[in-house]
């Protein structure tokens, strides 16, 4: 595959952070709510997407779970996790619209990603069932467990999943307030460099929060070869293999 260059338009990026968890958050005490970017429109040429749709990716070694949505863009219509239960294998979570979602509200349809601990007793190398409850609908993910489990807590470095064949859910830790934007996608046979716009132009908060930037691809990888993610710019630097 030649190297495929996708230029993405700031207006179809700009996917404000939104709040994982609210009141009744699943994170410990001490963990910063984390917030959720797209890098794309809402999916790749030829990729039909509806509000139903529901995806997952693991995250952070199996520590955590990317939750896809689709639906507004607007930062104050993302949905939240209001509720975690785990029994053996299977994960039950509830999203919850905020209040003011009915108002105000773009008519897109993006892809938007919430950050969700695996809860205790999960074991990650074995299938995991997801039950995804959003409003009126109830989605069925089967999650392939993976070759490890992680090992001690997590060392807060970017992290990267698979929820599609080209789609990739990106984990970061920095400011709440100034997500990853992503300015420019460059794809090859084993990886994508992404570049971030830089944060200069923004007012930022000093907390150190996960951030959750939903990456699509302009054509689906190559079978299940690895891949990896070439990051650049907004103190990102570096390269992140994407796990699935």
């Amino acid at each position: 595959m030649s190297p495929i260059r996708l230029r993405l338009l700031p207006s179809a990026l700009a996917l404000a952070a939104v709040a994982l968890l609210s009141a009744g958050c699943t994170t410990t005490p001490a963990s910063p709510a984390p917030t959720s970017t797209s890098g794309s429109d809402a999916g790749a040429p030829g990729l039909e997407r509806t509000a139903d749709d529901v995806e997952a990716a693991w995250l952070d070694d199996g520590r955590a779970i990317g939750i896809v949505t689709w639906g507004s863009s607007t930062r104050t219509c993302q949905p939240a996790v209001s509720g975690t239960d785990a029994e053996g294998q299977r994960v039950t979570l509830t999203l919850e619209d905020p209040a003011e979602a009915a108002e105000g509200c773009d008519t897109d349809l993006g892809p938007r990603a919430v950050i969700v601990p695996v809860p205790d007793g999960v074991d990650v190398t074995k299938d995991v069932d997801l039950q995804v409850t959003h409003g009126d609908l109830t989605a069925d993910i089967d999650l392939d467990g993976l070759d490890a489990a992680p090992q001690g807590a997590s060392e807060q470095q970017a992290s990267a999943g698979w929820f599609e064949d080209d789609g990739i859910v990106l984990l970061t830790y920095g400011s709440s307030s100034c997500p990853p934007v992503v300015q420019d996608l460059e794809m090859t046979d084993t990886g994508a460099t992404v570049t971030f716009s830089a944060v200069a132009d923004r007012v930022c908060t000093m907390d150190f929060a996960p951030r959750a930037t939903v990456i699509t691809l302009p054509e689906e990888r190559d079978g299940d070869a690895s891949f990896t993610l070439t990051l650049v710019g907004d103190n990102l630097d570096g390269e992140v293999a994407v796990a699935g």
